[in-house]
């Protein structure tokens, strides 16, 4: 079995869903049978702001998408990642450009390289987790 990197540590997942605000949810769209949909509703459930980035620059769960990162005219907190592993590393790269403070990579987005360079832009780094099973996992007595 291999280990998760020790970017994904539950003190980093803990950090990240407390610590955080704005989430931006690259891959998020209005198409309702996608992962992304029901994670965003989630992390909005939990407090956070959900903001769309895709390529059509959707309006989902009421909040404007933004068709790239670099649109986004405020400070975003958490990039959370819904491409494929190969597609990963460039967000990733990205987030880092903004100034954000956390990347997430959803389960089965795994790209080592791109985690080592969000660690080294001093970034938090979660991947092949889900906030959604994390924030499920902490039951309702934390905030």
């Amino acid at each position: 079995m291999t280990t998760k990197s020790d970017t994904s540590t539950d003190a980093v997942v803990d950090r990240v869903l407390d610590d955080t605000t704005t989430w931006a949810v690259v891959g998020l769209s209005s198409n309702t049978e996608r992962a992304a949909y029901g994670v965003a509703r989630t992390l909005q459930q939990a407090g956070k702001r959900v903001v769309p980035v895709h390529p059509s620059a959707e309006t989902v769960h009421g909040e404007q998408g933004y068709a790239t990162l670099a649109d986004i005219p405020f400070p975003v907190d958490v990039v959370d990642v819904f491409v494929r592993s190969e597609l990963a590393g460039d967000v990733a790269d990205q987030a880092v450009d903004i100034g954000a403070r956390a990347v997430w990579f959803q389960l089965d987005v795994i790209d080592e390289d791109a985690a080592a360079r969000v660690r080294a832009a001093g970034l938090d780094m979660v991947m092949d987790r889900c906030p959604a099973i994390e924030l499920g996992r902490r039951g309702q007595g934390r905030s």
